[in-house]
């Protein structure tokens, strides 16, 4: 049989245009509303779309990365993917690469394709120099979306974060507490939030445990890029000012910063000690295991789905920061004058929401 709109409409108690967003599956129907027209077709005698039927997915959901060469993103991919499957929803990964799609392009593919939602990991939101109007618009189409690191007040969404002042304090704390007093920060493009917010750590970590001015503090901050080359190239003028610790905005700078030490004949961690960012997979493996600030990967991605399906589902969640708290994993990079230093975990507090 065919479905008359109107009929099921009438049955469901609900307008002709709902039906039609549920049975295109459209996002912006709260879940209740959706079930009763779902109701409403079975007890009508008609046949659910095979999208909808019982035991099929329940829907696409975009993920949007800037790269997959940082570890971070394809951890964070994983966790996602994992959570979003567990509850009925099929990831569709959609990654920028140089020369390719830009991130406006991809969400207009993923758009195209009748997504229920979109997850943004370090996209445009995170530029303090690009319009911030492409979300409005992408909230205008009726597309839930929650964007991960990186927050703007500009942005009607939810946002999940790590605590990037929180990282960069306690890596300048356990640097101070090993006796170093020329510490140095090698951080990327100076637009984004997140090294905003680093920067604005550093110089906190720098005027509470060794007493230097903002100004100082900033005398030893390396714009890079977040590479490995970035990081060697950072570390090298660090390195020239006279620090002894170096804190990396990520993992891959900061096994670039080993490699600007040993070029230099210096060793790592006796001459200078290294602290990276991210706790990417693998990254204790290396030589040495890298001491680093961790994200808390799994944590976070649980929550932006929950989030993200609580907006699919007609609940929104609040506008607001989801805030993580960062752990520093301590391992072979750092020492106080000599090789070494057994694994340790320091573990603030977990998630706190902010305005």
């Amino acid at each position: 049989m065919t479905a008359r709109l109107v009929d099921i409409a009438a049955q469901a108690g609900v307008s002709e245009a709902t039906v039609s967003r549920v049975l295109n599956g459209k996002p912006g129907v709260a879940a209740a509303t959706r079930e009763a027209v779902l109701a409403a077709l079975d007890v009508l005698g008609y046949e659910r779309p095979v999208r909808l039927r019982r035991g099929t997915s329940a829907g696409l959901v975009g993920l949007i990365t800037p790269e997959l060469d940082n570890p971070i993103f394809p951890a964070l991919a994983q966790v996602i993917g994992q959570a979003l499957t567990r509850q009925g929803y099929t990831p569709v990964l959609a990654t920028q690469t140089p020369g390719g799609s830009t991130e406006d392009e991809l969400t207009e593919m993923l758009v195209d394709r009748g997504v229920a939602g979109i997850i943004f990991v370090s996209g445009l939101h995170a530029d303090t120099t690009a319009d911030m109007e492409r979300y409005a618009a992408l909230r205008a189409k009726g597309v839930p979306h929650i964007l991960v690191n990186g927050f703007s007040p500009k942005v009607d969404a939810p946002f999940v974060s790590t605590d990037d002042r929180a990282a960069t304090q306690l890596a300048v704390r356990h640097l101070a507490s090993l006796g170093h007093t020329r510490v140095g920060l090698a951080v990327g493009p100076r637009r984004f939030v997140p090294v905003v917010r680093k920067i604005e750590g550093f110089r906190l970590g720098l005027r509470e445990r060794l007493g230097l001015s903002p100004a100082e503090a900033d005398e030893l901050v390396q714009h890079s890029l977040y590479t490995l080359e970035g990081g060697q190239a950072a570390a090298t003028a660090l390195i020239a000012k006279g620090c002894t610790g170096i804190v990396c905005a990520s993992d891959m700078m900061a096994l670039g910063a080993v490699r600007a030490a040993r070029e230099q004949g210096l060793d790592v961690p006796r001459d200078v000690s290294v602290v990276g960012f991210d706790d990417s997979p693998l990254i204790a493996f290396t030589d040495p295991p890298l001491t680093t600030i961790r994200q808390p990967v799994q944590a976070m991605g649980q929550a932006t789905v929950r989030t993200l399906l609580e907006e699919i589902g007609g609940t929104p969640a609040p506008h607001s920061e989801f805030v993580f708290m960062p752990e520093l994993v301590v391992r072979g990079s750092t020492a106080s004058g000599r090789r070494g230093g057994s694994a340790a975990t320091v573990r603030p507090p977990g998630r706190r929401p902010t305005s």
